[in-house]
């Protein structure tokens, strides 16, 4: 009998260990395959080619086969992102990330050039100054972006929609984000928040503190249009000032010991009065943590259009060249158990942006408009 048992368990790992030796046979014959490539396009090729940079895009080709947020950054990138440049280097103000290999606009920051000059959530960026960016990295794209203050810059935007490209000329400038902005609309506190930075948490407490002083606040509307995420613990505390209890977010991984979730505290910073959350496209990350969060447990009314889904965390992995690869390592799942990834956040109440010349918090802003007369009927 015990010979049997172990004839039958010598027959599955000698089963196993096929499979693993055909999978790995598999791996060889591609890096052969890879390698043959290499040395046909060293040879055979029309212009003579630099293998380093050749190498970095095949590297990079990899990771962003993955997903749009996985990268590989040289070790003059990494450098690059590592160093303080502020008051040296302007920018657009736009929110970026790759897709089918075209840069996308995940969004515009508030009153920055890009903004002013029209630049819009979801437009695809075909070139910049006379520069094809489809087949560049994300970084390489970003690092065109770049230059001095008060430099001009022309990009070409395709936009879902439109027949004929759009071309923007724009004026760097050095990019200041006021992260809470916040109004009184007769009965209503208004909040935008346009990035979920370190202190973003404490100055809508502080704004919410002052709101209640004045009697007549009874509703609020949270504005997330155009914010591009930031810090996941801003996102979870800012979730937590408007509910009383209940999971939050959870993030899951493949190291399932990584996995996690977060809960809500009790008390609801606005005693349970009605809140509106304002969401776009341009919403991204952080922004649908708390819109998914609030909407999950019927806590606030979602209106706009559905967000960017941006629902997965990357870690920046050192690398031995001095280089830096950008991995996704876990994603973002609601309370329902819905996943945000690719699949974004609805509203509860679809409200599309009327016209071109819509820009947020002004008298084309037909979102804000609908939300404040729900409020007051």
């Amino acid at each position: 009998m015990k010979k049997k048992i172990f004839s039958f368990f010598f027959l599955i790992f000698l089963s196993y260990t096929n499979i693993v030796y055909s999978v790995n046979d598999e791996i060889y014959k591609k890096i052969d395959l890879f390698g043959e490539v290499l040395d046909k396009i060293n040879k055979e090729y029309v212009d003579e080619v630099n293998q380093n940079e050749m190498m970095d895009s095949a590297i990079n080709g990899v990771l962003q086969s993955l997903d749009p947020y996985s990268s590989y950054m040289s070790p003059e990138m990494y450098e690059s992102m590592q160093t303080e440049t502020s008051g040296e280097f302007g920018g657009l103000g736009i929110e970026v990330s790759m897709e089918a290999g075209v840069v996308k606009v995940i969004s515009p920051i508030d009153n920055s050039p890009a903004y002013k000059v029209g630049v819009k959530a979801g437009d695809y960026i075909v070139k910049i100054n006379d520069v094809q960016v489809q087949g560049k990295s994300l970084n390489e794209a970003v690092e065109l972006m770049r230059g001095p203050v008060n430099s001009d810059i022309e990009i070409t935007v395709r936009r879902p929609g439109t027949k004929k490209s759009l071309i923007f000329k724009i004026t760097r400038e050095i990019i200041k984000i006021q992260s809470v902005k916040t109004k009184l609309i007769e009965n209503v506190g208004y909040i935008r928040l346009t990035a979920f930075n370190e202190n973003s948490s404490d100055q809508i407490k502080k704004k919410v503190k002052e709101f209640k002083k004045n009697k007549k606040v009874t509703k609020y509307i949270l504005d997330l249009r155009n914010n591009p995420g930031g810090l996941l613990s801003q996102a979870i505390r800012i979730s937590d000032f408007f509910l009383d209890d209940g999971e939050i977010v959870s993030t899951k991984s493949r190291k399932t010991f990584e996995n996690r979730k977060w809960f809500a505290k009790k008390g609801d910073i606005i005693s349970g009065n009605t809140l509106v959350v304002l969401i776009n496209y341009g919403s991204a990350s952080a922004s649908e943590i708390v819109a998914g969060a609030l909407k999950d447990h019927k806590r606030a009314i979602l209106i706009g259009e559905n967000t960017y889904g941006k629902g997965s965390v990357q870690s920046i992995i050192p690398m031995k060249n001095k280089g830096a690869i950008r991995l996704t390592v876990s994603k973002y799942y609601l309370p329902s158990g819905d996943s945000i990834s690719e699949v974004g956040v609805s509203p509860d109440i679809e409200v599309v942006e009327s016209t071109d010349e819509f820009r947020i918090d002004t008298d084309t802003d037909n979102q804000l408009e609908f939300a404040l007369k729900l409020l007051k009927g």
